[in-house]
């Protein structure tokens, strides 16, 4: 008796990950997620091991996670896969401030951050 499946959100030949609630900025984080855009995902990850940027860590967490997925959830290739995607969005801000000179408050912003990354899986041509 039960529900219905949940249709899929990717195609049959695409994986998804998302990590939400990463403790930078979205200009940030984009710097880097275009840095993996449409390469594949062998290359992407020794991008993001010798990449110099804090977040990178992160992003590569997310990127061996939706390769995770790929493989164990939908019985894709590894050998195989690109990043197709990975896009950046805005999460809350916590407000902080700072006493400065003459009484005056000056606003500090934590911005927090989302990652989804999608891998699909091409054929190589031969």
């Amino acid at each position: 008796m039960g529900k219905d499946k949940n249709p899929r959100r990717v195609a049959d030949n695409e994986a998804m990950a998302k990590v939400r609630m990463l403790r930078t900025s979205p200009q940030k984080l984009n710097l880097v997620a275009a840095m993996i855009r449409g390469k594949k995902v062998e290359k992407a990850l020794t991008d993001l091991t010798f990449s110099k940027r804090r977040i990178a860590e992160d992003v590569k967490k997310c990127l061996q996670s939706a390769i995770a997925n790929a493989e164990n959830n939908h019985n894709l290739d590894v050998d195989e896969l690109i990043v197709a995607e990975a896009y950046v969005g805005k999460n809350l801000t916590m407000k902080r401030g700072r006493p400065r000179a003459r009484g005056r408050y000056g606003r500090i912003m934590k911005p927090f951050s989302e990652l989804t990354i999608k891998v699909r899986q091409v054929e190589e041509q031969a």
